[in-house]
């Protein structure tokens, strides 16, 4: 536990180091209205969307395959509700890229 929390931190910090560059530029005026988001902003929810659909499938494959171990017989049931699960879970990574683009 104690490893994996020190290479996250040292990640964002290496991350933070990278971005400094982009803090130093001159701010420009907004081409925008007021009201609409700004592009990076949609790009982290994509970010957050994508990385919360991503552990959800791996902790549904991860339950699927110890359902299958346990019990070989119900192998086709689980396969047909892992797939139907990973499909709604895909599902909302594309509903949020289509927010994206449809605010964007």
């Amino acid at each position: 536990m104690n490893r994996k929390l020190g290479i996250c931190i040292m990640m964002i910090l290496a991350l933070s180091l990278v971005a400094l560059p982009v803090f130093a530029q001159e701010q420009q005026p907004a081409a925008r209205p007021a009201g609409t988001l700004q592009v990076h902003w949609l790009a982290i929810a994509m970010a957050i969307a994508a990385a919360g659909c991503g552990y959800a499938q791996s902790k549904a494959l991860t339950a699927g395959c110890e359902g299958v171990s346990r019990n070989p017989g119900s192998a086709d049931t689980v396969r047909f509700f892992i797939i139907l699960g990973l499909a709604f879970i895909e599902f909302l990574a594309l509903l949020t890229f289509v927010v994206v683009l449809m605010l964007a």
